[in-house]
């Protein structure tokens, strides 16, 4: 028996170990899988963005809110800053009537950036819805932002009401009687080559004593 230098080969295995990777063809370089880690917004982060989005369109429609405000045309406003009964004459022959003369002093603001023109205001008196007369005053300007005073004086002679003979002989012997007064404006705002028309009315319930011919009452609110 001879001895070897060389040790004996390993037994023969069933199976074969496999390779580490895949391998690659030739000619073509390594690929590689590039794993990332998911990235999660916070609350703040996520609304910030679309916060950034309509920032300028708010302001824009807020800004445009803000001028329509200040600039769209509006009614003035129309108010009695003064009621005066100067007459007041009650005749029985030949038939009831009275003789009624009232001064009004009434306030016009306008609120407006424009001036406005008005054509005229009308002062009228009523006696239980019905009108006994009125008087007109003349053409007035009011600048921007400013108020003014119109003055009108309504006299009316020899008014007789038959429809109302009895509630006003009533009235006569209560030592009162209330009148119904409205004062309405009309004109135009001006905005250089256009005129938008305007208006303003305002009504009021006076109790005038008989006795000494005076207002013991009186109560104006705007109608619109």
């Amino acid at each position: 028996m001879t001895s070897s230098k060389f040790p004996d080969p390993p037994p023969p295995t069933p199976y074969e170990p496999l390779p580490s990777y895949p391998p690659q063809p030739p000619h073509q370089p390594p690929q590689y899988i590039i794993l990332l880690p998911h990235y999660y917004r916070t609350p703040r982060q996520f609304l910030r963005r679309p916060s950034r989005r309509y920032l300028i369109p708010a302001a824009v429609l807020l800004l445009l809110a803000a001028t329509l405000f200040f600039l769209w045309p509006s009614d003035p406003e129309l108010s009695i800053a003064r009621l005066h009964l100067r007459r007041l004459k009650i005749h029985s022959f030949p038939k009831i009537s009275f003789d009624i003369t009232l001064d009004v002093t009434a306030k016009i603001r306008n609120k407006d950036f424009y001036s406005v023109n008005f054509r005229s205001v009308v002062v009228s008196v009523g006696y239980r819805g019905k009108q006994l007369g009125y008087v007109v005053s003349d053409y007035g300007r009011i600048k921007a932002r400013a108020s003014s005073y119109v003055n009108a004086t309504l006299e009316l002679k020899d008014v007789s009401i038959f429809s109302d003979m009895i509630p006003l002989i009533e009235d006569l012997a209560r030592g009162s009687i209330t009148f119904d007064t409205v004062t309405e404006i009309g004109g135009e705002l001006g905005l250089g080559l256009f005129d938008i028309p305007i208006k303003g009315k305002v009504s009021c319930e006076i109790v005038v004593d008989t006795r000494n011919e005076t207002i013991s009452h009186q109560n104006c609110y705007p109608e619109v």
